[in-house]
This record gives C-alpha cells, structure tokens and sequence, in this order.
C-alpha cells in the first residue's frame, strides 16, 4: 500500500518515477514488431476483464469439486472480486488519462481511466493470492514458495509489460497496479493467522 501511495504522489507532483513515463512509452512505441505485438496482444486480452472472470470462476469452481476446502476457493474468488472494484473505484476517483490514442495500438479501445492498471492489478492478485493458498496457507516448503513466488513476479511483470507495450498504460500505471494487487493477494492469509491467545 505504501509502495502505491508514493507512486500516486509522484504522478500528481510529476516527480519520481513519473519522469519516466513519457519516455518508456515512447520506447516501446518505437520498438513494436507485429509477432511481439500478436503476443502480448494475447498476455493482456487473457488478463482483461472478460477472460480473466470466466477462467477464475470456472477454475474455483473445478477447485471446490476436486475436493478443495471450500473456503479456499472461496477466498480466491473475493479477492479477485475486490480488486476489481478497488481498481474501477480509484480509476474513477483518480481520473487519470490514458496515453494518447496515437501511442494505442488498438485506439480509443480502452473507456476507462489509466491509474492504477487494472490488468497488472489483476495478475498480481491473483498469482499472489495462489502462492498463499497453494503454499503459505498449506506449509509448503520455502524452495517452493520461493519457485512460486518467482513465477507470480514474472506473470504479473509479463502482463505489465503488455500494457506498457502496447500503449495502454504509462509505467507509473502499472508500477502501482502490481503493488495493490499483490498486497489484496496476500489478504487471503489474514483467515490463516493464530487466534491470540487470551
């Protein structure tokens, strides 16, 4: 959250690592190539917001009847559920712009306002929220987490990289999409803790 809060500041005050928006998206623009274009058209359209719901339902679903403790799945769907409504409510109450229609590939596709990135949002729940349901919450080994971890890092860095890529997104976007989602993630361990002891 604070990772969050100081990235909001630095693009009200235009500070930071708000200087580097213009220029990473420029970048990007300018090293476009159809195949990677084709590629991370797809990263971004599986972690949107019609893709992404089907698959988490379908596979919480699947999670249950293969023998899953309820609440697990459960918990899964809500944290998906609440970053999704914590993104539309700060796009709405930050109103930041996207990046000019020009720098899109698809232009004027994308309604919504640009701060936080919602698909980097969503990747770094949902990744998170599987390393500590499939792990923490089940005393896995550290080696595992640390694999799991790693991969939940490189998915939502992917998915990132798809909106900065393809112009949707500023850096400063996506830097604080990954930092909500990953802290919602986590919050599927608060059932978890120790009751204290009285």
């Amino acid at each position: 959250m604070l990772v969050f809060v100081a990235v909001l500041v630095q693009v009200a005050t235009g500070a930071g690592l708000a200087h580097a928006d213009e220029p990473v998206l420029a970048w990007f623009v300018a090293h476009r190539t159809p195949a990677a274009t084709r590629v991370l058209t797809v990263v971004t359209d599986l972690f949107g917001a019609v893709v992404l719901p089907a698959a988490v339902a379908v596979g919480c679903a699947l999670w249950w009847w293969r023998g899953a403790r309820w609440w697990r799945p459960v918990l899964l769907a809500a944290a998906m559920a609440v970053q999704a409504v914590l993104a539309l409510v700060l796009k709405a109450a930050i109103a930041r712009p996207r990046p000019p229609d020009l720098t899109q590939t698809v232009p004027g596709a994308v309604v919504t306002h640009s701060f936080p990135s919602g698909h980097t949002m969503a990747a770094a729940t949902l990744t998170t929220a599987l390393v500590c349901l499939l792990g923490v919450a089940r005393g896995r080994s550290a080696r595992w987490r640390w694999a799991a971890s790693s991969g939940a890092v490189a998915v939502t860095a992917l998915v990132a990289l798809s909106r900065l890529y393809l112009g949707y997104h500023f850096v400063t976007d996506v830097v604080s999409g990954a930092a909500l989602g990953f802290a919602v993630g986590v919050l599927v361990l608060v059932p978890h803790r120790p009751a204290p002891a009285l």
